[in-house]
């Protein structure tokens, strides 16, 4: 929740926590935040802002480019501290140098590199980093090779129309909607090199808006399907070379298309039917959901010279809806959501953002004997304070009074045991020898996995196989590596006890992958160990 409190004002919310029926007893802890700032929660825990593994090309890009937008608002509005500075850069140097393990020796970049042999570069993903090598060399030293390689393998994947070749896969085929991929595409590759910023003159960019122009014309006289997320990048690429009118006439399209509720507006997928929205749960919007609604907040927010007062409005409904999508650690489900929501949120706070010496209290209490009191102020606005809550069960109720904005959240966690639900996946796990016994059986053992998928699409996403080993055994790192040699297995992973096999996509063909553990440490009283198989990109899956 965010409030803003003016003077003699006081704001109450009534917290109800609920739990589902099936929660494990005594699992649910809970947590409650109040912060100053909407970036404050992102900043303290930049480094674990996806609760996913970091393996590929594309989720280090999360470690890296929020740092930017972070340091770019701070630096705007003057309180950049030596400590947020340092641990930034950090962050941006190691960053950087982790990507350069994703290059191709002609300046493209891919999901797993060049060392996977079979992979080409991706046109998506090169642009992207292409974008933010440009922007953090402000900040850190970039070998401007870089820059100029992966520019020029981009300009020659611009056709005489001056939309974009699709090159490598493009592993979120959430964002493959009702308009033709490479409209799509060429619009995210425009709005990336304008980033750069490359000049509106520069011939790359003056063909590719040819492309732009003839793709909103066509979806203007309703030749293609009606595609949210291709309108929301439209809009942004419009915004950014200055050109209010287009940019005004595809906001007005999207309107027309926004879901309204609770005074906050964002924008949803077709045909997406709706989740029931539980008493006890908030269901997280999908990821391509959270990223085409910031790219309508950027656009909002992206005009010369400034954004005028009913742009901020509308940018206000947007955000009221963004913050509500983030996770307890600020970032959001998957890699471009958290990537696009924190630089839209970075932008907004930078337009609104007065200093302040007055100061908010926060009050949450329960009907029992628990009671907490927080004062935000200018001292410590960007600090994240947080404390257990004792209930769960629980209500609460929180009062804010002074004279600043606070943002709040609560977050809760618990362990439930699992009913069966439709999921688009088939997962089969065998061991060999198949029982327990005789003298050897202990001390090692094959795992086998048959993967399908099942789902509505004709492919699945990129999807993560996640396999956690039993207490005291541990993987045979060999029969992990030889799982790399199948056509399907993009690359595996061993990391804090969990074996990590990435796969590029799955169809309703089963693909079978087998390895051998072996016993480490023996272990009295094994519990078992779980299984799953996720979509990287919508992870609920």
């Amino acid at each position: 929740y965010g409030f803003s409190v003016s003077k003699g004002t006081e704001t109450s919310e009534k917290l109800s926590l609920k739990l589902p029926p099936n929660v494990v007893k005594e699992s649910a802890r809970a947590s409650f935040s109040v912060l100053g700032d909407i970036l404050g929660s992102a900043m303290q825990n930049i480094q674990n802002l996806l609760q996913m593994p970091y393996g590929c090309g594309e989720q280090n890009m999360v470690l890296f480019a929020p740092n930017i937008y972070v340091l770019n608002y701070l630096n705007e509005t003057q309180q950049l501290t030596a400590e947020l500075k340092s641990k930034a850069l950090g962050y941006l140097i190691s960053g950087y140098q982790r990507q350069l393990n994703y290059k191709h020796q002609d300046g493209s970049y891919s999901p797993f590199g060049e060392q996977y042999g079979r992979s080409q570069g991706n046109t998506w993903l090169t642009a992207f980093v292409l974008k933010t090598f440009s922007q953090a060399r402000t900040y850190i030293f970039i070998d401007e090779a870089h820059i100029t390689q992966a520019l020029t393998w981009l300009s020659q994947r611009q056709k005489e129309d001056g939309c974009f070749r699709s090159s490598g896969s493009l592993f979120n085929n959430a964002i493959k909607g009702g308009v033709e991929d490479e409209v799509t595409l060429s619009a995210y590759v425009t709005v990336a090199l304008l980033e750069i910023p490359l000049p509106v003159t520069h011939p790359v960019i003056r063909n590719a808006l040819f492309c732009l122009e003839s793709a909103w014309n066509t979806a203007k006289e309703g030749t293609h399907g009606n595609h949210s997320y291709t309108k929301a990048l439209l809009a942004y690429a419009f915004a950014l070379v200055g050109n209010q009118d287009k940019k005004r006439e595809i906001l007005n399209s999207l309107n027309e298309e926004a879901v309204n509720e609770d005074n906050s507006v964002h924008w949803e997928q077709p045909q997406k039917p709706r989740a029931p929205v539980e008493h006890f749960y908030q269901p997280r919007a999908p990821s391509a959901e959270v990223e085409m609604t910031s790219y309508v907040l950027l656009a909002y927010l992206t005009a010369q010279p400034a954004p005028t007062s009913e742009e901020l409005t509308s940018a206000t409904h947007i955000v009221r809806w963004l913050i509500k999508q983030q996770n307890a650690y600020g970032g959001f489900s998957s890699t471009q959501d958290t990537v696009v929501a924190l630089h839209a949120l970075s932008r907004y706070e930078a337009a609104t953002f007065t200093r302040t010496e007055k100061a908010a209290q926060v009050t949450i209490q329960n009907s029992q004997t628990f009671s907490m009191n927080f004062q935000v102020d200018k001292n410590n606005f960007l600090l994240l304070h947080q404390i257990s809550l004792p209930e769960l069960p629980g209500e609460y109720a929180i009062t804010v009074t002074g004279e600043r904005c606070v943002y709040l959240q609560t977050s809760m966690k618990y362990n439930i045991l699992p009913e069966k639900e439709d999921s688009p996946f088939n997962l089969k796990v065998q061991t060999a020898p198949h029982t327990c016994e005789g003298p050897k059986a202990h001390t090692s053992f094959q795992i086998s996995l048959n993967v399908s998928y099942t789902g509505s699409r004709p492919v699945s996403n990129m999807v993560i196989v996640d396999v956690k080993m039993v207490s005291g055994f541990i993987p045979l790192k060999p029969t992990i590596k030889m799982l790399e040699r199948s056509s399907h297995v993009s690359r595996t992973e061993v990391s804090n006890n969990h074996v990590l096999i990435y796969v590029e996509q799955v169809t309703n063909q089963t693909l079978s992958f087998s390895f051998t553990v072996l016993q480490d440490i023996p272990v009295r009283e094994l519990k078992p160990a779980i299984v799953k198989v996720y979509d990287y990109y919508e992870t609920g899956k």
